[in-house]
């Protein structure tokens, strides 16, 4: 069985394009000046795996700046690897943080690279305790500065799963210490709800949960009820809810694996934060960045933090309905100058040591468009609605139905949403909703790759329903027409549509835009 759900996990792997625009670790090949700085490898004992009594090794790389000591303490960055990945050992990749005069530690996540056990994919129990570890073993650095006792100046990046780590980190320290000991952090193309990420509606984003299956075979990284559990999920369309005999329950595994459990317990994380998300991200899209913008930091942080939107991250061919081919960074260079590195290191100048750097954007969303513009708003909700009429679309088989919204010239900037009334006569039927930008409805292409689920289990006849977009950026010119992109099927979600034949039909449908310019 595990070899068949390989070779299916496989495919969808070598399908799956990660180009997250920009990475927090600088570019390879960089070189140092001398004497530069001191690379110290090694390991500390964590808590064992579940049913366990050996403790698990979790291994580190610290890089210690060239000239700090006793007599010149600096701050420390922490830094782990996307899914799949492993820490970072080598200086030359850290020269810019280096240079500007950061410790760096760069860890391997438990289940991956040199580090022992399982991959629970950010449990507070299991990588909670090991980066909590991690924090009291740089706390005992004599060069590191130290806010007080077992509080060093702490900040962190990394991407995906890298991410992921950071806010898993500051809300345990926060849980159990009442202070998240992260002091800054720069968190990018990461998650507020892995079950939301992989499955909304309970609609499985087949590709990507095939590609996280397969990336963790060769290591044997995941537990193997989760690795099957993903890759059968992905094969039946139902995430796994526990029902069947064997199988784990995907809901319960990944509950508290996220900044939605701890908002839910009312925590907030009361941390500057440079946001960096992708916009054609298909895995985590920019809405689970926004949602954490929202409610896992206080307003007082969101005074403090940065939120940037650049065209990359999880990124797959989006083919029907057919999306687009970007990647840039124009917000970081319109803020910075250059890239999300050089980015974060002027924010952690300003959060960390707290020089003036002249970086401006506090407070706001910076979200670029697939024409490499870069639109920055106070606020990204819907605010101007716009009548459809009926809404359907095919069965089972046919291309997307466009529906024109509004012609151009019109920006957008925000998150877009659905009312009508729904009818569905089968069980389960799907549909797949997106906004889309062409001259005609013969040439309408996805605005960001992203489109998202309707999911009725039941018939319905005129139900009251909203219904969620995928949050985006677009400027649309004059001679173009934004579009609703109605479709009964995705390659997203391949696979996923409706499991019994039937249209989904959406009257006095009203779409609700968040409408920069017109």
């Amino acid at each position: 069985m595990k070899s068949r759900l390989a070779l299916l996990a496989g495919t969808a792997l070598a399908a799956a394009t990660l180009t997250a625009v920009p990475t927090s670790a600088p570019a390879q090949g960089a070189g140092s000046s001398a004497p530069g700085p001191t690379v110290t490898n090694g390991c500390l004992k964590s808590v064992p795996e579940p049913g366990g009594s050996a403790r698990v090794a979790i291994c580190y790389s610290i890089f210690e700046p060239d000239g700090a000591g006793p007599a010149h303490r600096v701050p420390m960055i922490m830094h782990s690897h996307g899914w799949g990945g492993s820490r970072t050992t080598t200086a030359a990749d850290f020269k810019h943080f280096l240079d500007a005069g950061y410790g760096v530690i760069s860890f391997d996540q438990r289940g991956w690279g040199e580090s022992g056990g399982h991959a629970h994919v950010e449990s507070p129990g299991l990588e909670g305790r090991d980066v909590r570890k991690l924090v009291t073993l740089v706390s005992g650095l004599p060069w590191v500065q130290q806010d007080g006792p077992g509080d060093p100046r702490l900040g962190a990046i990394g991407g995906s799963y890298g991410g992921g780590y950071q806010f898993l980190g500051a809300f345990e320290e926060l849980r159990t210490k009442g202070k998240p000991v992260f002091d800054a952090m720069a968190p990018q193309i990461t998650w507020n709800d892995l079950s939301e990420s992989i499955a909304p509606e309970d609609v499985v984003r087949t590709e990507w949960a095939l590609a996280l299956g397969a990336a963790s075979v060769p290591s044997d990284a995941l537990p193997p009820r989760v690795y099957v559990a993903l890759v059968e999920g992905a094969a039946t369309g139902t995430w796994p809810d526990g029902s069947i005999p064997g199988l784990e329950n995907m809901e319960t595994f990944f509950r508290k694996n996220g900044p939605q459990w701890h908002t839910d317990h009312h925590r907030r994380l009361d941390i500057p934060m440079l946001f960096g998300q992708g916009t054609t991200d298909s895995l985590f899209p920019l809405e689970q960045a926004l949602q954490n913008w929202k409610s896992a930091i206080t307003a007082n942080a969101r005074k403090q933090s940065i939120f940037v939107a650049y065209n990359g991250g999880h990124v797959l061919p989006a083919l029907l309905p057919q999306g687009v081919n970007v990647t840039s960074d124009p917000c970081s260079k319109k803020l910075a100058g250059g890239d999300f590195e050089r980015l974060s290191i002027k924010f952690f100048d300003a959060r960390l040591k707290g020089e003036r750097t002249g970086l401006r954007g506090w407070g706001k969303y910076h979200l670029a468009t697939p024409t490499d513009t870069c639109t920055t708003v106070a606020s990204v909700a819907a605010n101007k609605n716009f009548a459809l009429g009926t809404v359907a679309t095919t069965e089972t088989v046919g291309a997307p139905i466009p529906f024109e919204i509004a012609k151009g010239p019109i920006r957008l900037a925000g998150t877009p949403y659905l009312t009508g009334a729904v009818t569905t006569l089968g069980v389960n039927n799907r549909a797949f909703f997106g906004l889309a930008v062409g001259t005609s409805p013969a040439d309408a292409h996805l605005i960001q790759n992203n489109v998202l689920p309707i999911n009725e289990v039941l018939p319905v006849t005129g139900a009251a329903r909203r219904i969620a977009l995928p949050s985006m950026a677009v400027n649309v010119p004059r001679g173009q027409s934004l579009y609703l992109l109605a479709s009964a099927f995705s390659d997203t979600f391949v696979g996923m549509g409706s499991r019994t034949p039937g249209a989904v039909l959406i009257e006095d449908t009203v779409a609700h835009l968040p409408v920069v310019r017109r």
